[in-house]
């Protein structure tokens, strides 16, 4: 099957040719001719399996024909709205949006929450058609009076379960109240759950529904390896495999923001280009961050689990759990960073004796058992006994702490609202927005 067969404007054939693909992935191939039909949709597929453009494609098709290149605020109405859980994730679907719209005169812009609101602002009056936002802010916006949504005719939940996680079921019961009933939506998320499937039905109006990924399933194209290794000779081994193997690109998770700061810290140290990040950063950190990695210019990116859901990285090769989350579902979005689109990744988690009853349960949720590979030099010992794991500010490295373990996992129903993480104190508003217009 090629793009051709999909029903496609040769406009938007021509943005895929040039962005070098030939073939569409199963979400792709099956999701785009039902959101050219205007049905609803309610697809379940994990991260890297191309879902981005099959919402994005068919979307800027069913806009396109009225599209005008009338710099006219009236004449740019917000006529989709995408919703993302993260800053990240929201920049790089608008980037979607923009590569695969580029031969198509429709305006779009994001909008998310730490960084100063007032270029948002002006990007938003100046007028778009398709507006990709973070719950959060688009409620800062909508209470400036910065949006219009009597015009909107489709609406897209990206990765609608981690919203869930991250509280934002009471800011999406909100922006759904302030949307025409009479809309195509689309609805994408990882897992079905409970709220999800209940979510669906009360805004989703008889969807059809594709599922690409079984349920809590890791990427099949991914070598998951576990390296048993005591707590104190993490970082020495995590340097050790990076230098004797010559990894040129790897995607380091840990469970804190102090963890992040500290490992990256100690592998510059050892010689080994490294950046942090997390939801302490500002904005304009974490897209430079972002942006050396992805050229190369540094070897390794330190990251806890909120600051990298969403990260869209080509052929990312290298994924190293360097503490393991305390949520198993998070180890399949972890690993999900690699092995992407038909490229094959690796994934090694280095796990000391504090967190085998972690690896049990991630085990037990893959209904599979983890090869295990002692690397020379770096056995355990068994006499060391397991430590409590802490997490949250005074958490750090190898999982050693001094207070209870506990989930990491915000509140879904009564947590603060959050645009990916906690800005500091100071930082909210100093730095410049983002935004992007096309087809002026």
């Amino acid at each position: 099957m090629s793009f051709d067969t999909l029903g496609l404007m040769p406009e938007l054939l021509r943005a895929v040719r040039e962005q070098g693909y030939e073939t569409p992935t199963p979400i792709q191939a099956q999701a785009i001719p039902l959101v050219l039909e205007g049905r609803d949709l309610l697809a379940r597929a994990q991260t890297g399996t191309g879902k981005t453009a099959g919402f994005t494609l068919p979307l800027l098709q069913l806009l396109a024909p009225h599209a005008s290149t009338s710099a006219s605020p009236a004449r740019h109405p917000i006529r989709a709205l995408i919703l993302t859980p993260t800053r990240e994730l929201a920049m790089q679907v608008e980037e979607s949006v923009r590569a695969y719209g580029k031969h198509i005169p429709l305006r779009s812009t994001t909008i998310f929450g730490g960084v100063n609101i007032n270029p948002q602002t002006k990007a938003l009056r100046a007028g778009v058609e398709i507006l990709v936002a973070t719950p959060g802010r688009l409620l800062d916006h909508q209470g400036q009076g910065n949006l219009n949504f009597s015009q909107l005719e489709i609406l897209v939940l990206d990765e609608a379960d981690r919203m869930l996680d991250m509280g934002f079921i009471r800011d999406i019961q909100k922006i759904l109240a302030l949307l025409p009933t009479s809309r195509q939506t689309l609805l994408f998320s990882a897992t079905f759950t409970d709220e999800i499937k209940q979510l669906a039905s009360k805004f989703l109006k008889n969807p059809a529904s594709v599922q690409i990924t079984p349920q809590n399933t890791a990427a099949e194209l991914v070598r998951q390896v576990v390296h048993p290794v005591d707590r104190e000779r993490k970082r020495a081994l995590l340097a050790h495999l990076i230098q004797s193997r010559n990894l040129e690109q790897v995607l380091v998770f840990t469970r804190t923001k102090h963890g992040a700061n500290r490992l990256s810290e100690q592998l510059d140290k050892d010689g080994i280009s490294s950046m942090a990040i997390h939801g302490n950063k500002s904005q304009p950190q974490r897209i430079k961050a972002l942006e050396d990695f992805k050229k190369g210019a540094v070897r390794v990116l330190v990251a806890t689990d909120i600051a990298a859901r969403g990260l869209d990285i080509d052929q990312l090769p290298n994924v190293v759990n360097y503490e393991l989350p305390q949520v198993p579902e998070d180890y399949i979005h972890r690993i999900g960073r690699t092995g992407r689109a038909g490229a094959e990744g690796e994934a090694l988690s280095l796990v000391c004796v504090d967190e085998h009853k972690l690896l049990r349960d991630i085990e037990k949720l893959l209904r599979k058992e983890l090869p295990k590979q002692v690397v020379t030099g770096y056995a355990p010992d068994p006499s060391i006994p397991a430590e409590p794991i802490q997490t949250g500010r005074q958490g750090g490295g190898g999982g050693r702490g001094r207070g209870p373990a506990r989930s990491s996992r915000p509140n879904s129903r009564s947590g603060p609202r959050s645009d990916q993480g906690q800005t500091p104190r100071g930082e909210r508003g100093r730095h410049p927005a983002r935004p992007s217009t096309r087809g002026k």
